[in-house]
């Protein structure tokens, strides 16, 4: 549970990072991304959740 824990957190600093850091750009890129059609979002989605597990399966090994 600590290793998941500190998992967790190295997720919440890296994604707060960028809205801390540059809000202003943020905020323009956040625009942007209504732009994206839905399908490609969900395309983008699968690839990160895809290559998270590969990552995950190949660091437990």
């Amino acid at each position: 549970m600590k290793y998941f824990l500190c998992v967790l957190g190295m997720v919440c600093i890296v994604e707060g990072l960028p809205y801390f850091a540059f809000p202003e750009r943020i905020k323009l890129y956040l625009l942007k991304l209504l732009e994206v059609p839905d399908s490609m979002l969900r395309i983008l989605g699968f690839a990160a959740v895809a290559v998270g597990l590969i990552l995950i399966y190949f660091g437990r090994n």
